[in-house]
């Protein structure tokens, strides 16, 4: 099946929130070690790459944390935001109440443990998830108050998503699976295969256009999902576990690179881990604990963010 013909049973037949999920499963196909069909170390081709030097209930509401921003308006916020959901007579909240800001040009890190509900909040700042309480504001338009159409094209428009699972589509190729977003937002074909191109020599990958996923090592995969991410150069990108399946090599370069975005073109970077060793990145930590923030660290090059479990 072409990418046209993809694109086209895609928009017919699912709406865009079936079709996120859809692309979710396919993490499945992705659980090999990070070497590629030949048996080459992921790492490879990272040195001809220009970023490849950088560094790399009961339920109850939680207390409002309060955040400065400069007196500039954020980017996002949530204000006293729940998710809950029913398991028989019970309600579980993996959310529960939730005040967050924030600013354009951050370097966000959710931190926290399995279950703390980093996954949940990530969903609901990507708009891949409505609210069951509260409001989320992207770009001062309030996302539960949006019809699914609109959802959609703000989602597509303004938000990179990078999944640990990388969520390529395993029939196309890799110039294709970056031309994906470009099709839901109408890019004439052209210039999306030209803006393709571009990001994948970006990424170190211009030698990997006609290759399919299963052709390609973890950490080439998770570049081309980078590079997928950029392609119609949303001033957001949200990386859930960008480098949890990625070797120590690969995941350093990964998180040079969304680095080097965050310096050289102000993207706001919103990061979902576990992983402690992410926060020297940051400007700023959210810690999650049991569906609520626990605390924020405000972060500095000379004060950088303390690691801790």
């Amino acid at each position: 099946m072409t990418l046209t013909e993809i694109i086209g049973t895609l928009k017919t037949k699912f709406n865009p929130s079936k079709v996120i999920n859809s692309l979710k499963k396919t993490a499945g196909f992705y659980n090999e070690s990070d070497t590629d069909s030949e048996g080459n170390d992921s790492g490879e081709d990272l040195e001809s790459n220009q970023y490849s030097d950088s560094v790399g209930d009961s339920v109850k509401s939680s207390s409002t944390v309060k955040i400065s921003h400069n007196g500039v308006s954020p980017l996002i916020k949530l204000e006293n935001v729940w998710k809950t959901y029913k398991m028989g007579d019970t309600e579980f909240a993996a959310l529960a109440g939730i005040n967050l800001e924030i600013d354009k040009g951050e370097f966000l890190v959710i931190l926290g443990p399995s279950g703390s509900g980093k996954s949940t909040l990530m969903n609901l700042i990507g708009c891949l998830d409505l609210p069951s309480k509260g409001t989320i504001f992207l770009d001062s338009k309030n996302i539960a108050k949006l019809a699914e159409s609109e959802l959609a094209r703000i989602r597509g428009e303004m938000i990179g998503f990078i999944f640990q699972s990388f969520n390529l589509i395993p029939t196309l190729n890799t110039e294709e699976n970056v031309m994906l977003p470009m099709e839901f937002q109408e890019v004439n074909m052209h210039d999306g295969r030209k803006r393709a191109e571009y990001l994948l020599g970006i990424v170190g990958l211009s030698d990997k256009i006609q290759n399919l996923p299963s052709q390609l090592s973890g950490g080439q995969m998770q570049r081309v999902a980078i590079a997928r991410s950029l392609a119609v150069d949303p001033p957001i990108i949200l990386a859930d576990e960008p480098t949890g399946n990625l070797d120590s090599k690969t995941g350093f370069y990964i998180l040079g690179f969304l680095n080097d975005l965050h310096k050289k073109e102000n993207k706001t970077i919103i990061i979902v881990t576990h992983d402690v060793e992410i926060v020297k990145l940051a400007s700023r930590v959210v810690h999650l604990k049991d569906g609520q923030i626990e605390s924020i660290e405000s972060c500095t090059k000379d004060n950088p963010c303390a690691l801790r479990e």
